[in-house]
């Protein structure tokens, strides 16, 4: 046994105060009342005997009083087999991330069990103690403010990886000696590389609670097959499920909704581990953004049971088109299709202003490159934007040319020789796998006819070579230039140069240049753990510098924002917890919805036992234990019993109070006198 505060003895010396009052009663004399006449009066029959036991049993439970309420102050225990020193301050990190909203057969879910095991924490320590939670950054709090702070947790999707948390509570300021780990302990979220970093005389404990689902289904990934959605046309819409749970989930209800309205529906039957993927038929009527969902009938976890992701109708391309005198052959290949937005003009009438805001400036029939010209081409694709550049077989212009091509980056490029009847060379059929022909050839069953092209300009090596001669020299490659790209072309589109222009080639390649100079940056869906969050936004002087906001019903959040160049930057505010759509507002002005969801990693509900999390640490590391709160026994209890050991200041002031007890009983009973029976006397 071992006292905490063992200076209380000194209380002992009280015991002399109900000695001498024992003293000072036996030294008092007694008066006592006695008549002949016994048959009149009643006399009391008190012997010395009597007298003497009474007071030596007040005066032991007056001692005994003294003893056991001085022992109560100094608190005796009984130590415990892994008794160590401890320091006062305790950390606790409770997992606050979406997994632990989980919950199995209508139990709490894994965070109000975490919660619940780390309130009683406290009762395990003297009311000196401090705790640090990990979700906040203060200072250390007494148990009452602890308790406070921990009911004001919530789950969070932005909450951060477990490493991460862990680490930075055994490396903080307050250097905890003891930390509580609550968590669901999810394999793909936890390691043991956070322990490492940790001092060896910090002691860890780690509490897994949950972990018990083995089925739930979730939405992996949605995607469209064509990344321009066209209005009132069919979209194809794909959507990947996955089953993160170790059973196989039959008979899944799937739907998907596009605004208000269920566009389809599915039954899926989801092997574990496996995903499954579902294709749907969707069309917007509307160039508005429209807010569409899947939802899952999915128990009992059912977190992620619902995916959110926004549609909008795709912008025109803007294609400028910088040409000779005359018409040339693109005006009509891209006036026929009302996805590109198409205008063309000669070096002269050329706005320049339109031309740098274009997502696509092909150059052809230009004898000259104007320093005005050059330098719009340059700010295009610094800005991200495109160029495709087709040249001219005029050779008192190389040299302008020559200097266009140091300003983006082109080189070494070299010039043939013009001859008046050049030799024509076949280009050679395209490769299949190169990602700028994907989905534009079908199954053919004959070799195709390819163009013919006599080239003026040879480069050793681009970025990607779209289209080769068959002699291995380049007709189209592709150069990364600032931001965006540069295409250039080996000849120039005359009838006598190359006859590509009325080949059916030509159709695919020259749309296939505009929709990649297309670049969405605004995303179906985020996450809501994604960190930085990227939006164009169009440029109106009228608004001024306005603040951005995220609104969600009545929620409000203004994140930290930077805007530049057409382009908004936010950071996802901390505050923000759930899924949903979010409406960004410029001032209290609508500009887009977002779509944000959990990270998708919080589904896999494949966890650490406690038997493995053992396995995990192995037996080197000492100072790491696992808790098994599923064992029926609380973590606060079985640390009592483990590390603080068995108090009993308890006994001491029950067995105060039974000494108070007897004393008011002795005093009570004992001091009642015994009557003589009346003797009548004969006369």
């Amino acid at each position: 046994m071992a006292l905490v505060y063992p200076w209380f003895l000194l209380g002992l010396l009280g015991i002399a105060i109900p000695v001498v009052i024992h003293l000072f009663e036996l030294r008092r004399p007694k008066r006592l009342l006695f008549t002949n006449v016994g048959f009149i009066k009643e006399v009391r029959l008190i012997t010395a005997r009597q007298r003497k036991l009474k007071h030596l049993l007040i005066l032991f439970t007056r001692i005994c009083f003294v003893v056991f309420l001085t022992l109560m102050f100094v608190q005796p225990y009984i130590k415990a087999p892994e008794h160590t020193s401890r320091r006062q301050i305790t950390g606790i990190l409770v997992d606050s991330s979406p997994s632990m909203q989980a919950g199995v057969n209508g139990e709490q879910s894994y965070f109000d069990q975490a919660v619940a095991q780390a309130r009683e924490l406290p009762n395990a320590y003297s009311a000196a103690a401090q705790f640090v939670l990990a979700q906040e950054a203060g200072s250390p709090m007494n148990s009452a403010v602890f308790r406070a702070e921990l009911d004001k947790l919530q789950v969070s999707g932005q909450r951060s990886e477990m490493d991460n948390m862990v680490r930075r509570l055994g490396t903080s300021n307050q250097k905890p000696g003891e930390i509580f780990v609550f968590s669901d302990f999810q394999k793909n979220a936890f390691s043991t590389q956070s322990l490492r970093a940790m001092d060896s005389a910090q002691q860890v404990f780690l509490v897994p609670v949950g972990g018990n689902a083995t089925r739930n289904a979730f939405v992996d990934s949605v995607w469209l097959d064509d990344a321009f959605v066209r209005m009132n046309a069919d979209i194809l819409l794909h959507v990947r499920l996955r089953n993160g749970g170790t059973e196989a989930i039959e008979n899944c209800q799937v739907k998907l909704f596009v605004g208000q309205r269920q566009a389809a529906t599915f039954s899926v039957d989801m092997p574990a581990k496996m995903p499954v993927s579902v294709t749907a038929r969707v069309r917007l009527a509307s160039a508005a953004s429209e807010q569409c969902r899947v939802e899952l009938e999915d128990y009992p976890v059912s977190f992620d049971n619902s995916y959110y992701f926004s549609l909008q109708p795709s912008p025109k391309v803007q294609v400028v088109d910088i040409t000779g005198p005359q018409t040339p052959p693109t005006q009509q290949l891209y006036s026929n299709e009302p996805l590109f937005a198409y205008s063309w003009a000669t070096a002269g009438s050329l706005n320049y202003q339109v031309a740098e805001a274009a997502n696509l400036l092909l150059v052809q029939g230009q004898s000259q490159i104007t320093a005005g010209l050059r330098e719009s081409l340059r700010r295009v694709v610094q800005r991200g934007g495109s160029v495709a550049i087709v040249p001219t077989d005029n050779a008192q212009g190389r040299a302008s040319y020559d200097q266009l091509f140091r300003d983006l980056g082109i080189g070494p490029v070299q010039w043939e020789d013009v001859a008046s009847k050049p030799a024509l060379r076949s280009v050679a059929v395209p490769e299949r796998r190169n990602p700028f022909f994907r989905d534009v050839f079908g199954v053919q069953s004959r070799q195709p006819v390819m163009p013919k092209a006599a080239p003026v300009l040879r480069w050793s090596r681009s970025g990607n070579e779209i289209l080769r001669l068959q002699d291995g020299d380049g007709f189209l490659g592709a150069f990364a230039s600032g931001k965006g790209t540069v295409y250039l072309f080996s000849t120039p589109f005359d009838e006598a140069r190359t006859d590509f222009a009325q080949h059916a080639l030509f159709v695919p390649v020259m749309y296939r240049l505009a929709m990649q100079s297309y670049q969405r940056e605004q995303q179906p869906a985020y996450r809501l753990n994604q960190g930085t969050v990227v939006v164009p936004i169009d440029a109106d002087p009228s608004q001024g510098e306005q603040v951005f906001k995220l609104t969600k019903d009545s929620l409000t959040f203004i994140p930290s924002q930077r805007l530049q160049a057409g382009t908004l930057r936010f950071e996802v505010p901390a505050a923000m917890r759930e899924p949903g759509f979010y409406t960004l507002l410029r001032g209290n002005q609508p500009v887009a919805t977002l779509a944000f969801n959990n990270d998708k990693k919080e589904s896999e509900l494949a966890a650490y036992s406690a038997d493995e999390l053992r396995q995990l640490i192995g037996p080197n590391r000492k100072n790491v234990q696992v808790y098994d709160a599923s064992a029926g026994e609380s973590v606060a209890a079985r640390y009592k019993a483990e590390r603080v050991g068995t108090p009993l200041w308890q006994y001491c002031l029950w067995a105060a109070l039974a000494c108070l007890l007897a004393e008011v009983l002795l005093l009570r009973f004992m001091n009642r006198p015994k009557t003589a029976e009346p003797v009548a006397m004969a006369a």
